[in-house]
């Protein structure tokens, strides 16, 4: 698998259009996210991973730098298409991550904020919980953290 990593600047206007047909689908359509507004102004400052097949974005995920909602690096907007799920993409996609969050960003401590029910996939790479279960966008989740 082959995952494009971009800071925000590299994004070309496709990159960006296919990101937020992507991100729409999963987050407004399929989990009905209505009351938060997605583009929250960190994508300026975040690296964007993606993983494309035809040029339409399947999976994707933001490395958001420390300082900008956690004091550490995070990981956040999580998605892999209805289409290609349950194909090892997420956790592929969370491996090239870290990598990179260790590698090209010299950090050794990520969080995230996590959805209840895939937080299995964030232990597979890792991570452990670090919180209670609470309430965002009206969807159980719970802090969890990595040393690298």
């Amino acid at each position: 698998m082959n995952f494009e990593i971009k800071s925000f600047n590299d994004l070309t206007v496709d990159d960006m259009y296919e990101i937020a047909k992507s991100r729409f689908e999963v987050f407004v359509c399929e989990q009905e996210i209505t009351s938060e507004q997605d583009f929250d102004d960190k994508d300026k400052k975040c690296h964007h991973v993606m993983l494309k097949e035809n040029g339409r974005v399947v999976a994707y995920s933001r490395i958001v730098p420390k300082g900008i909602g956690y004091d550490y690096t995070s990981i956040g907007r999580v998605l892999v298409l209805e289409s290609h799920r349950r194909k090892g993409i997420a956790q592929k996609m969370m491996e090239a991550c870290l990598e990179f969050i260790k590698n090209d960003l010299d950090q050794s401590i990520v969080v995230l904020s996590a959805q209840l029910y895939v937080k299995d996939l964030y232990e597979s790479v890792g991570f452990k919980v670090i919180s209670d279960v609470y309430d965002e966008v009206s969807i159980p989740h719970v802090k969890m953290k990595v040393e690298l």
